[in-house]
């Protein structure tokens, strides 16, 4: 008997981790958006859209640990900008956005997860129009090349012996 309710809270705190998880992965979209989920592509991606108070697409793009990964926003208007979050954190503050951080991103991915690419159109900004249009260039790079370390100068005879390394 003992055994059978050990089995049952086991099984019950698995389906809460599975649940929690899946929760972080599903992003909350704002009233007008739709969400597209991307795959991560072998070669360069580009995404077109329109972007009006709310109302355009998102995107959910899986990545993984040690792929090299850069994402270019543009588009014409001075209001229309691109917000990168992460999925598997809790909380609700991007990573990346254009507005501070210029109109491109590139990183090596440190582990598993899944962004969602947001591009929004400012509600604080005075502006004109019915919205803007912008395009996502999504490009899989090759790892970066590790840097040489330059070559040990070597060692000259010297009068004094060299002092203990400190810890």
């Amino acid at each position: 008997m003992k055994d059978l309710s050990v089995r049952t809270l086991i099984t019950a705190a698995a389906l809460f981790f599975l649940t929690a998880s899946a929760m972080a992965q599903t992003p909350q979209l704002d009233p007008g958006e739709k969400l597209e989920k991307l795959q991560f592509p072998a070669v360069t991606m580009q995404l077109k859209g329109w972007t009006k108070f709310g109302n355009s697409h998102v995107y959910t793009l899986p990545v993984r640990a040690g792929q090299h990964v850069k994402i270019s926003f543009a588009t014409k208007s001075k209001f229309a900008f691109l917000a990168i979050f992460d999925l598997s954190k809790p909380d609700d503050e991007a990573f990346f956005g254009t507005d501070e951080d210029g109109t491109s991103f590139e990183t090596t991915v440190k582990e598993n997860t899944s962004w969602l690419l947001r591009p929004y159109y400012s509600k604080v900004s005075p502006r004109r129009g019915l919205g803007a249009p912008f395009s996502i260039l999504i490009e899989p790079l090759a790892a970066a090349p590790q840097q040489p370390q330059p070559p040990a100068e070597p060692e000259r005879p010297s009068l004094f012996p060299k002092a203990p390394a400190k810890q």
